[in-house]
């Protein structure tokens, strides 16, 4: 569930860049060729989508504009990086003194870690 979860999210800029393509003029109004949304489809479609915002409300990028783009860059940055960054990330560390009372019986001990420490005596 989790996986059909992020390939939404992730289709989810790119299904709307397309319907704003298929249905109404504001990609084609923004960019001179279609080079530029083609690539922005598969690689900054947020990005690609603000800057036809910002071109369809008569804006050049000035102050407010660009505002817009650098969100929409950091947003696209974000979604794409977000899972690694995440993967990466060690393990919080184990509270001290977490014995076996605190869990609240079989299972119930969220966040426990047992650490197993093996000597040789002699």
């Amino acid at each position: 569930m989790p996986c059909l979860i992020g390939c939404l999210w992730l289709s989810l800029p790119r299904l709307v860049l397309l319907l704003t393509w298929l249905f109404t003029d504001a990609i084609a109004n923004a960019y001179e060729t279609k080079v530029w949304p083609f690539l922005g489809f598969f690689f900054l479609p947020v990005t690609t989508l603000a800057y036809a915002f910002v071109h369809t409300k008569g804006r050049e990028l000035d102050g407010a504009g660009w505002i817009v783009m650098i969100i929409a860059v950091l947003v696209d940055f974000g979604v794409l990086g977000f899972g690694r960054r995440r993967r990466r990330q060690p393990p919080p560390p184990a509270a001290p003194g977490g014995g076996a009372g605190q869990g609240g019986g079989m299972g119930g001990g969220m966040g426990r870690v047992i650490d197993v420490e093996a000597r040789r005596i002699g």
